[in-house]
């Protein structure tokens, strides 16, 4: 008979246990904790979208759709594509569900995202993000909140420490362009200098040429000229609303002049809060303003801004995760109070106590499994305990042990 060969773990994924999955379930309550203090509502999308939903908003032109999305044709010959990131995602539930009724509109969701890039220390070919957008409001009053609400995550999550938030202005329209032609004067008159991938991006996405990592282009790139001598006198006003508003809310910041977003529809704001505890790859969180991002899909002009953090790179940042507990391990002794445990089990769990049943092995084996699960109490029951009603509670902790009558005994581990 041949060897049914084993199944292998597809490259770029991961299966998530132990403590491990403690983190990752860690930061996604703190998520959910803190969002509502926010007063944010949650949604949930599809994971695949039209091919156009992705292509029209991320820009056919960066990686992520020209080299990482997974894309392919259904049986009914449309073309979609597993979702790289949420805010294309969300812009068209806004558009297609008629929630513009709703604006402002604070939203949060979270769930796996899928890119096919390099796998490496935290990053995945299917990854996990928790994200944050307020559709409909212009004011830079939304983007502090956003910023206020990213640095609360971090402080509850106990890993702001060392993590610095970067921001910037990409203006408006009008500051945006004037930068754009100045730039494109700049990289041209050094084009001879520049790299492969930025003489594509001069053609086609300029600004992107002010992040590139190849050491060619650096200087060039360090010397180009900065947004402010082109921010119009409304965008100016803006940007400093938005540290006006950080300053009073007592979150630090540091100015970036070189952190940029190279799509068109981006307006205003652009941060990322980093860390040099994730080696080169140190933004654990980042967003920006998207004024223009419905525009591009078709609809009215709206505002827009939000941020994602990829799950993941959070929970690396974590302490220890603390061992998990229970409040009870019930330990049968034979085939009668086997049964009876059953129900037991049953009656204690529709109290709201979490409890377990060791029901192998010899006595010995059945408290080593009480203890490796971190249980409160080991609640005993045999031939003895049946016929006097009660069941043996020891507590784990010290040793002590009781008799506590069966009828009463959620109430009396639920005041222990």
């Amino acid at each position: 008979m041949a060897r049914i060969e084993t199944p292998k773990r597809v490259r770029g994924t991961q299966d998530i246990f132990g403590d491990e999955q403690r983190r990752f379930a860690h930061v996604l309550r703190t998520f959910e904790h803190v969002h509502a203090l926010y007063a944010f509502q949650r949604l949930d999308l599809p994971v695949f979208e039209d091919t156009q939903v992705f292509a029209r908003s991320i820009g056919e032109t960066t990686d992520v759709v020209s080299k990482e999305m997974y894309t392919f044709p259904d049986r009914g010959g449309d073309m979609l594509t597993l979702r790289p990131e949420f805010t294309a995602g969300i812009a068209r539930a806004y558009l297609t569900e008629g929630w513009q009724q709703y604006a402002p509109l604070k939203l949060v969701t979270s769930g796996p995202v899928f890119r096919y890039e390099r796998p490496q220390k935290g990053r995945y070919r299917q990854f996990h993000q928790i994200d944050a957008e307020i559709l409909g409001a212009a004011e830079p009053a939304a983007d502090v909140e956003l910023l206020v609400m990213a640095d609360q995550l971090l402080r509850e999550l106990g890993i702001s420490e060392g993590v610095t938030l970067q921001l910037n202005t990409l203006g408006d329209a009008a500051t945006r362009d004037a930068w754009r032609d100045a730039l494109v004067a700049h990289f041209e008159a050094h084009r001879d200098q520049l790299s492969e991938d930025s003489l594509v991006r001069l053609e086609k996405n300029p600004l992107r040429i002010l992040d590139s990592k190849d050491p060619r282009d650096r200087p060039i790139a360090d010397a180009a000229p900065d947004i402010d001598a082109y921010l119009t006198p409304e965008a100016r006003a803006f940007f400093d609303a938005v540290t006006a508003g950080l300053d009073a809310a007592g979150v630090a910041w540091t100015r970036n002049a070189r952190l940029v977003r190279g799509l068109d529809y981006y307006r205003h704001t652009a941060f990322e809060f980093v860390t040099d505890r994730l080696g080169a790859q140190g933004t654990v969180l980042a967003g920006g303003r998207y004024d223009g991002l419905i525009e591009s899909l078709g609809g009215p002009a709206t505002a827009g801004v939000g941020w994602a953090a990829g799950v993941e790179r959070l929970a690396m940042l974590l302490d220890e995760p603390a061992k998990p507990t229970i409040d009870a391990v019930v330990v049968p002794m034979g085939a009668a109070a086997e049964l009876r445990a059953t129900g037991l089990v049953a009656e204690l769990r529709r109290a709201g106590l979490s409890v377990d049943m060791a029901y192998k092995g010899n006595m010995k084996r059945r408290m080593q499994k009480a203890d490796a699960q971190g249980a409160r109490h080991a609640i005993i029951l045999g031939d003895d305990e049946l016929a006097a009603g009660v069941a043996g509670v020891k507590l784990l902790a010290d040793g002590t042990q009781t008799q506590v009558p069966l009828a009463e005994l959620a109430g009396a581990l639920a005041q222990a």
